[in-house]
C-alpha cells in the first residue's frame, strides 16, 4: 500500500480466516488508499469479495492503523490491538485540532530548538489525527504470550517495545513465519524516540530488550513478513545487527559529550543537514537522540544541566 513518505510503501497481510479475511495493519488515511481497498475487496480483486472478519493492529502509528476505522465500520468486525497502542492513539487522536501545550513546547526549548522550530512545532501539532479514520470505540486487547486462532493457524503474540509503546508481533510455529510489523525491518532500524508526553521515558532499553526476546522466542529459520520492504530470512543476524547499530548509536552520542551539548548540537554532529532541515525528520531525529540520551542516564553514565537559555546541556559523568 502507498505511502506519501520517503518510505513509500506499507505492507499489508490477509489472513484467511474462516469464511472472510483477517486483516493485519491499514494503510494511511487518504483517498488513494481507500481506492485501492475497494479494489481489492471487489468480487473479482485480490480478496475475492470475501468480507474483513476483523482488523488487527501492530501498533498504532498512521500508516498502520490509520483505514482501521474505515474498515471496522464497513465491515462490522472488531478491532485488535494491544491496549497501550489503543489508549496511546485514541489520546494522539484528542489532540486534533488542539493548540500544542506548554508541555511539549518547553520539550522542544529544552532540547534547543530555535524560536522558528518551535513555531513549526505549533503549527504542525495535531496533525498525527488527519491520517487516521477515529477508531471503533471498543476493541479486543492483545497481550504478550496470547495464542490466537485464525483461520487454520495459531499464532503467538510476541510484544516489542522501544518503537512504540506495546508492538505486536505474530508467530506462527506452524507455517514458521513472522510478522513483525515495524519491530524487524530488513533494511532500516526503527525509529525508536523520546516524546514530550514522556521525558524521561528510556525506549532505547526497551528496543534492546525486546531484541533478546524475539532472538528467544523466535527461530531462526523463521520467514520474517515485515511492514516495510521485502520479507527475509535470517532473523538472528538481522536482529544482531539492529543491536549492533543501537550500540554504535549510542557510542556515537558518548563520544561527542566531552563538553557540555544541548540535543539540537547532537543532532546537528550526528545526522545530516537535510534531515535537520526538514521539521519531520528533525523533530524523528530529536526523540532519537534523547533516546540516546535517556539510556546513558540512567546507567548513570552522563550527567545534565540547565543552561542562561533553558536549555539541557549533556556531559559524561
Amino acid at each position: 500500500m502507498l505511502l506519501p513518505f520517503s518510505l513509500d510503501h506499507i505492507n499489508l497481510w490477509a489472513l484467511s480466516d474462516g469464511p472472510g479475511w483477517a486483516v493485519v495493519d491499514t494503510g494511511i488515511r487518504s483517498v488513494d488508499v481507500r481506492n485501492a481497498w475497494l479494489a481489492l475487496l471487489a468480487p473479482q480483486g485480490p480478496l475475492a469479495g470475501r468480507p474483513i472478519s476483523r482488523v488487527i493492529a501492530t501498533h498504532m502509528h498512521p500508516d498502520h492503523v490509520g483505514m482501521a476505522g474505515w474498515l471496522t465500520r464497513r465491515f462490522e468486525c472488531a478491532l485488535w490491538m494491544t491496549r497501550d497502542e489503543y489508549l496511546s492513539c485514541r489520546v494522539m487522536l484528542a489532540d486534533t485540532g488542539r493548540e500544542a501545550p506548554v508541555d511539549g513546547v518547553r520539550f522542544y526549548r529544552r532540547a534547543g530548538w530555535s524560536d522558528t522550530e518551535v513555531d513549526e512545532y505549533r503549527t504542525r501539532f495535531g496533525d498525527f489525527g488527519k491520517m487516521i479514520h477515529p477508531l471503533p470505540d471498543s476493541f479486543v486487547r492483545l497481550t504478550d504470550g496470547q495464542m490466537l486462532r485464525i483461520g487454520d493457524q495459531e499464532w503467538e503474540v510476541i510484544v516489542g517495545t522501544g518503537h512504540s509503546p506495546e508492538h505486536a508481533c505474530f508467530y506462527s510455529r506452524e507455517l514458521d513465519l513472522l510478522i513483525s510489523g515495524d519491530q524487524v525491518l530488513p533494511r532500516i532500524s526503527s525509529n525508536t524516540s523520546v516524546y514530550a508526553t514522556e521525558p524521561h521515558a528510556n525506549p532505547l532499553q526497551g528496543w534492546l530488550d525486546s531484541i533478546d526476546r524475539l532472538m528467544q522466542r523466535v527461530p531462526g529459520s523463521a520467514l520474517i513478513l515485515p511492514a516495510h520492504n521485502e520479507p527475509f530470512h535470517g532473523l538472528h543476524l538481522r536482529l544482531e545487527q539492529l543491536r549492533a547499530s543501537t550500540v554504535r548509536g549510542t557510542d556515537r552520542v558518548r563520544q561527542q559529550l566531552v563538553q557540555p551539548l544541548r540535543v539540537i548540537d547532537l543532532v546537528r554532529a550526528l545526522y545530516r543537514s537535510s534531515i535537520v532541515a526538514e521539521q519531520m525528520h528533525l523533530n524523528l531525529a530529536t526523540g532519537e537522540t534523547l533516546a540516546h540520551l535517556n539510556y546513558l542516564d540512567q546507567r548513570g553514565e552522563i550527567v545534565s544541566a540547565e543552561d542562561e537559555d533553558g536549555a539541557m546541556r549533556y556531559r559524561l559523568a
